[in-house]
């Protein structure tokens, strides 16, 4: 595979909760638990036209670079919405099986990324490095369980205003050295899940 930079949707998706489940479970059930996540969240990103990229603890990201902007911010949106949609009977499995709730958050933006392939020799991983990789990171740890936040960048590309997305303009996102900060939207719940 051919390294490249190009614009893309980067998604990252974390389980929220799930730490608590890792202390109190047997290691094979939490690593099962693990892989019904996982697997549901690149069966989302695939159906919307994007690629999963390596797990990290308790996070999986997934991009989108197909069409134009519109396209690939679209996918990615979707793909959000279809990973909370499907989340919820895992979820609400987890709860009645093992007696603890658990969630996902998302975060969601748009811009320069750089692909390819990385690792040691014969194990080389898909990956995705740059700014955009980095925001998108951030906007996951700034959505409260079972919300999405998304960039100004990725609501532009999908032509939304707040009121049609049904979104909630957010404190912005400082970014640190000097940056402008971010706005950013959310996709919100009205009652915060106690366990964030």
């Amino acid at each position: 595979m051919k390294a490249e930079r190009v614009q893309a949707a980067i998604l990252y998706a974390e389980l929220r909760n799930f730490t608590r489940l890792s202390e109190v479970l047997p290691p094979d059930k939490v690593l099962a638990l693990a892989s019904d996540f996982f697997t549901l969240a690149a069966k989302a990103a695939t159906a919307n036209g994007g690629k999963a990229l390596p797990v990290q603890n308790d996070a999986v990201a997934a991009a989108f670079t197909a069409g134009d902007k519109g396209t690939f911010a679209t996918q990615a949106l979707k793909a959000a919405q279809a990973v909370q949609l499907e989340f919820g009977a895992l979820g609400e499995k987890w709860k009645t099986e093992y007696g603890l709730p658990a969630a996902v958050s998302l975060g969601l933006h748009l811009g320069e990324t750089v692909f390819g392939a990385v690792g040691a020799q014969g194990s080389q991983q898909f990956v995705a490095f740059g700014d955009c990789v980095s925001i998108a990171e951030r906007l996951v740890h700034r959505a409260r369980a079972g919300e999405i936040v998304i960039s100004l960048e990725l609501m532009k590309a999908l032509g939304a205003t707040v009121k049609t997305l049904g979104a909630e303009e957010l404190p912005p996102l400082e970014l640190g050295n000097k940056r402008p900060p971010i706005a950013i939207y959310g996709l919100l719940l009205e009652s915060r899940l106690d366990f964030t």
